[in-house]
């Protein structure tokens, strides 16, 4: 087997236009004013990260070098902490499994004086959010990009080793993320002196048994740890007490997978795409009533009509038969057709439109849709994902689902809805998971945007 040196030479010879591609932004001079972007997206075939998100080529460690994985590696890791930390900051990094977080910010928590204590990485590939499944595809068909993201995510942190938490049925997911760190391992780039840079570094695999709770980051802790997987009061945060009682950061499968070629072309590229705050490049998922689902990587602040009908095909039955669309995965609130017609896909702007950017997951819902009974389905899936530990939560949800279930008959009455809105603000801090947040967002959606049909469903009963 090849040594990690010739490995990265192979690599340096293999690698072509890796320059930053400063497609949409200029670069001028002090004197000059810096110019306004306007328009967001398509992206560019050269500024793309995960050039193998489709699975047509080669996933293995030879196709991985080809496509630029492991490229001067070696120098990065040298450089130091520091240096990928002030790369991630530069690049306005946002967290991409849903809180949005300022990377470089989280991740210099763990760069601080150690106190013995070993430090750990831990990558969320848990992805149990309903319409998600953008991690999946990193690790099914780009692996080495994550196993090399730990690397140097592990360096910037100092940490000694990650451990990649990956949902139980994501059987294949799971083998080829195996092979890839075994392949790492026997060619030298992580384990002992990775990548010759006298810095140890080891990654190890758990997989979870599919409980949506262990996306929540103490609660995957605990998982790992072997207990049952729901979360602990804070403080002590995971960053002074994690894994094991020590240091610890756990982060998203694309959050850590995008940082090696943010380190490569510099912060600054990275931050050219999208809106300030929001910057960077996104896989978004599209599925629903569209014509082609997909999975795409595009750029931040795109407008969610052209990625629609760009990536997607568009609406079933054209534009104008959109009836909502859940921009961030299950938990967000969703957007009627009138507010989908302008707004774009990041942070900011979903905030401002009452909604949430959380995992880029986009849901279309044509005006087939029973969009009650559609927000009552998800309502039954948090019921069953609950894990208890919380009152509010535990009863909330349930009162929440058996409201719901009489909403979608008709068997309710006008002022309940009210009372279900106040059900639903309970929810939003519990002593635990504050994630659970998310889970009364669906409801609150409805009936902010749907009042009228939820009304007359209850009149034409009675």
């Amino acid at each position: 087997m090849a040594s990690a040196l010739s490995l990265c030479r192979i690599g340096h010879l293999q690698k072509v236009n890796l320059c930053p591609v400063l497609s949409t932004v200029q670069v001028r001079s002090n004197s000059d004013a810096a110019p306004t972007k306007t328009k967001y997206g398509p992206l560019n075939d050269s500024d793309r990260i995960f050039t193998n998100l489709y699975g047509r080529h080669d996933w293995r460690l030879k196709g991985a070098l080809k496509r630029g994985d492991w490229y001067k590696t070696k120098e990065i890791v040298l450089k130091g902490a520091d240096f990928i930390i002030n790369e991630v900051k530069a690049s306005g990094l946002r967290g991409r499994g849903g809180a949005g977080f300022p990377s470089g910010l989280k991740w210099s928590f763990m760069n601080k004086p150690s106190d013995g204590r070993p430090k750990y990485l831990c990558v969320n590939a848990d992805e149990g959010e309903p319409g998600t499944c953008k991690d999946r595809e990193i690790m099914r068909h780009d692996p080495h990009k994550l196993v090399e993201g730990c690397l140097i995510a592990g360096r910037a942190m100092g940490a000694q080793a990650a451990y990649i938490y990956i949902r139980g049925e994501f059987y294949n997911e799971a083998s080829n993320m195996q092979v890839a760190i075994s392949e790492a391992y026997q060619a030298g780039l992580i384990g002992k002196n990775a990548c010759g840079t006298g810095f140890d570094f080891d990654v190890y695999m758990h997989r979870g048994a599919g409980a949506y709770i262990c996306g929540e980051e103490t609660a995957l802790i605990e998982s790992i740890e072997g207990k049952q997987g729901k979360p602990r009061l804070k403080p002590p945060f995971p960053a002074d007490v994690g894994l094991f009682g020590c240091p610890t950061t756990v982060t998203n499968v694309e959050t850590v997978a995008v940082a090696p070629t943010i380190c490569r072309r510099g912060g600054a590229w990275f931050a050219s795409f999208g809106r300030p705050r929001n910057t960077g490049t996104k896989l978004f998922n599209i599925s629903g009533h569209v014509n082609r689902p997909c999975t795409v990587e595009e750029e931040m602040s795109v407008p969610l009509r052209e990625l629609i009908e760009r990536h997607a095909g568009g609406v079933r039955g054209g534009w104008d038969n959109l009836l909502a669309v859940i921009p961030g995965g299950s938990s967000t609130p969703l957007i009627p057709k009138r507010v989908c017609d302008d707004v774009l896909m990041d942070f900011d702007a979903l905030i401002a439109a009452e909604t949430s950017f959380g995992t880029a997951a986009v849901i279309v819902m044509d005006k087939s849709t029973d969009i009650i009974k559609a927000i009552a389905r998800l309502i039954v899936f948090y019921k069953h994902e609950s894990c208890g530990q919380c009152t509010p939560c535990r009863e909330g949800i349930a009162w929440m689902h058996k409201m719901m279930q009489r909403f979608v008959k008709g068997d309710a009455r006008p002022a309940e809805i009210d009372m279900l809105w106040e059900i639903s603000k309970r929810l939003r801090d519990t002593l635990f998971a504050r994630w659970v947040t998310g889970l009364r967002w669906p409801v609150q959606g409805l009936i902010r945007h749907f009042r009228p049909e939820i009304e007359n469903r209850m009149k034409a009963v009675f």
